[in-house]
């Protein structure tokens, strides 16, 4: 094998879910010896067998079940993992499994045989066995030996002790006997010396499964592997063919035993689970007899039917029928000689029908249909389903469901019926005679479907409406005799600015036009309510009436404060109240006690809405009857910074900066000290953004221009030149324009010809 071809096929292998001291232990179990995989790992550069935390051993029964003893295959050979779990085809999907297949193909079940027990009474000794001689009490000594090939154990200078063929017990009695030899009165009482003999590590044995399995071969086991071990390290029956019920195991050319595996998955039954010994072979048959339940069985499945078994059997493999499951008969596809026929198979044969090869059995559900049921609803104190044979009649009905309420509307009662055909109908029933007994009792039917209705659902909903100055205003439930004054009281009582002197109720009109004029079609009413919600005796008797609007107006004169801010250089900065509705801005500042000596006006700023407006402080308070003296709104602000001896250049210069403010300088003079303009400036458009966020450009008179006059705390800006935008026509257009230049120079041409 090339070093590729190693590579790959350890990649195949823990691709296969095998880890990397399992490939060790499979290497070594099909002939490798440790010095070739000491080979493997060193040309492979240590990159794909690492180096294994404990030393490698030769195989025993801690080990895990091997696999069968051929050759390793070549990456070419593609194997499987020993837990087959391919996808199943797209026409297979609806497929059931075959009842016993998971057990062998579950990942999580090794069969494993258990190696931390006592050794079974029963176990013989065999070649490559060891045995653990302890020796205690006035001598001590322990003897590790074990069994070579000719079924002797040698102890100190002592001959060789055949145990091959013994148990554990038996041997011991031999040994002991020997040792006698070198130990006086050994095990014997008052000598002072006893022995003991155990079973060390134990051997290993070769079983061949053949026949319907899934990967028949040679396998080495445990010497204490059962039957179940065997099947599983070969995958179990082939569920295609395989038997599960008929397993049988030959010893020395002769059956001994078969095995059933329905008897453990059905009964945990393991009396034929035998242990194997060396040479065993284990034979799988092809199954004789399959079925398929489907359906309402608690398990589905494809089943595995031995002579003598009848449907019932087959039943009970599935677990028995479902909670739903039709029990009154079963359907059944039979295969024929020719083609397929159906067949129905009643409750009471089910006990003695015999399965045939191939047959399909489905059992049903029950339908959703009542043979018993009537239902009531609406206005009773307990609607629901009824049994019809307990009440058999309307007013029998009604009494179940423990009578009628008090909201029960007594005209009329409506009964959904089915007709034979299943078409529905309705009949009504005067209710109130009934009960009184003036009409004789309805009688029912089997799915009728009575509905009570109540007053309430003969109306539309009854609500009022507050709105106003209270604190919870909203729609609210009617109820009869219902005041303003409880209304308001629902909603939370007034607000502070509610005014109970002017409270109005606007009403529909239904019938009573008395005194409204033809165009009028809604009813107002006007009353007084003082804060204590007492009425006038005369307003005492007003009641609203459903779907009335009640409004509560506020105070004319009340309003929440309104606030502004004023920062910076006043004397009393922070927020002010708008005292009333024609104070302006030169009154906020003198509220805030004037302006400090640093002040710099110029630079003021007044925010509305997050807009910066432009305003001249100056100005106003020198005039405060000046246009811009404005009327404050709220969260109005006022900013006065100290005075900025900052100008700021930007845009299309050479060198944009902030410099320090000159009164000897001109614009010219700031765009000069910023390197001048670049050549994409726009010098005629340039212009400043003075500190109180007021805009002027430059000015052109015929060939003169005049810069604004600079500040401190300006913004001088110099925009950009626009992009030109290219107007070249395309290919496709140039000829376009001058096929039409021709046609019309031969229009004009034609033309002047004519004339």
């Amino acid at each position: 094998m090339t070093d590729e071809q190693i590579q790959q096929f350890i990649q195949q292998a823990k691709s296969s879910g095998l880890s990397e001291s399992q490939i060790e232990q499979l290497a070594l179990s099909r002939g490798f010896t440790q010095a070739d995989i000491t080979a493997v790992r060193q040309r492979i550069g240590n990159a794909a067998l690492k180096t294994p935390t404990e030393p490698v051993r030769a195989p025993d029964a801690s080990d895990r079940i091997q696999s069968p003893e051929s050759p390793i295959p070549l990456p070419t050979d593609n194997p499987t993992p020993p837990a087959q779990s391919t996808a199943k085809s797209p026409d297979a999907r609806d497929t059931p499994p075959v009842f016993g297949a998971s057990l062998f193909s579950n990942t999580n079940l090794t069969f494993e045989p258990n190696l931390r027990i006592p050794t079974p009474k029963n176990y013989q000794l065999g070649p490559d066995d060891e045995l653990i001689v302890d020796i205690y009490g006035n001598a001590q000594q322990t003897y590790r030996a074990k069994i070579n090939p000719e079924g002797t154990i040698r102890l100190e200078n002592l001959s060789p002790i055949y145990v091959s063929g013994l148990t554990v017990e038996q041997a011991e009695q031999r040994i002991v006997g020997r040792l006698r030899q070198l130990y006086m009165g050994l095990n014997t009482a008052g000598s002072g010396v006893q022995a003991q003999v155990s079973l060390g590590n134990i051997r290993s044995i070769k079983i061949t499964l053949i026949g319907q399995v899934v990967k028949p071969g040679t396998y080495t086991l445990s010497s204490l592997g059962t039957v179940f071990n065997a099947l599983y390290a070969a995958g179990g029956p082939d569920p295609d063919r395989g038997s599960f019920r008929d397993i049988r195991v030959y010893r020395a050319n002769r059956q001994i035993r078969t095995l059933d595996v329905y008897d453990f998955l059905l009964g945990a039954d393991q009396k034929d689970n035998i242990r194997l010994q060396d040479q065993d072979i284990v034979y799988v048959n092809h199954y004789d007899t399959r079925v398929e339940l489907n359906g309402e069985v608690k398990q589905p499945g494809i089943y595995e039917v031995k002579k003598g078994e009848v449907l019932k059997t087959v039943l009970a493999f599935a677990g028995g029928f479902t909670d739903r499951a039709y029990t009154a008969s079963l359907t059944l596809r039979r295969n024929t000689d020719k083609e397929l026929e159906i067949g129905t198979i009643p409750a009471l044969k089910i006990d003695a029908f015999v399965p045939q090869r191939g047959d399909h059995y489905v059992v049903g559900s029950i339908t959703e249909r009542y043979s018993n049921r009537v239902t009531i609803h609406g206005a009773v104190f307990r609607p629901g389903t009824y049994a019809l044979q307990n009440s058999p009649t309307l007013k029998q009905l009604i009494a179940a469901a423990e009578g009628l309420r008090e909201d029960a509307f007594m005209n009329r009662v409506t009964l959904r019926r089915l007709r034979t055909n299943l078409d529905p109908e309705l009949i009504s029933v005067d209710l109130g005679k009934v009960m009184r007994g003036e009409l004789a009792d309805f009688p029912l039917q089997r799915e009728d479907e009575i509905t009570v209705l109540a007053y309430g659902d003969l109306r539309e909903k009854r609500t009022v409406t507050l709105q106003g100055a209270v604190n919870k205003p909203g729609l609210f439930d009617y109820a009869d005799s219902m005041s303003v004054a409880s209304l308001i009281v629902l909603a939370g009582g007034f607000t502070e600015g509610a005014t109970a002197s002017r409270i109005e109720i606007a009403r529909r009109l239904r019938n009573d036009t008395t005194g409204l004029p033809d165009n009028q079609n809604i009813r107002i009413f006007q009353f007084n309510l003082d804060e204590n919600l007492r009425l006038t005796d005369a307003d005492a008797r007003f009641s609203l009436h459903p779907f009335d609007q009640v409004f509560i107006r506020t105070s004319p004169r009340y309003e929440t404060q309104k606030m502004v801010t004023i920062t910076g250089e006043v004397r009393y900065p922070g927020r002010y109240a708008i005292r009333d509705k024609s104070e302006r801005i030169s009154d906020l500042i003198g509220r805030a006690g004037g302006l400090q000596p640093e002040a710099f006006l110029n630079a003021a700023r007044f925010v509305r809405q997050g807009e910066i407006i432009s305003i001249n402080i100056r100005e106003i308070l020198q005039k405060p009857t000046k246009s811009g003296n404005l009327l404050l709104l709220t969260g109005d602000s006022i900013t006065i910074p100290r005075k900025v001896e900052l100008v700021r250049i930007r845009g299309e210069v050479l060198n944009q900066s902030t410099v320090d403010y000159n009164s000897t300088k001109s614009f010219r003079s700031y765009i000069d000290e910023s390197g001048g303009f670049t050549s994409n400036a726009q010098r005629r458009k340039a212009y400043v953004v003075y500190a109180n966020g007021q805009i002027q450009r430059t000015k052109r008179f015929l060939l003169f221009r005049s810069f604004p006059t600079p500040e401190p705390g300006m913004d001088l800006v110099v925009p950009a030149k626009p992009k030109r935008e290219e107007n070249k026509l395309s290919a496709p257009e140039r000829i376009a324009v001058m096929t039409g230049i021709t046609s019309l120079a031969a229009v004009v041409l034609t033309v002047i010809r004519l004339f």
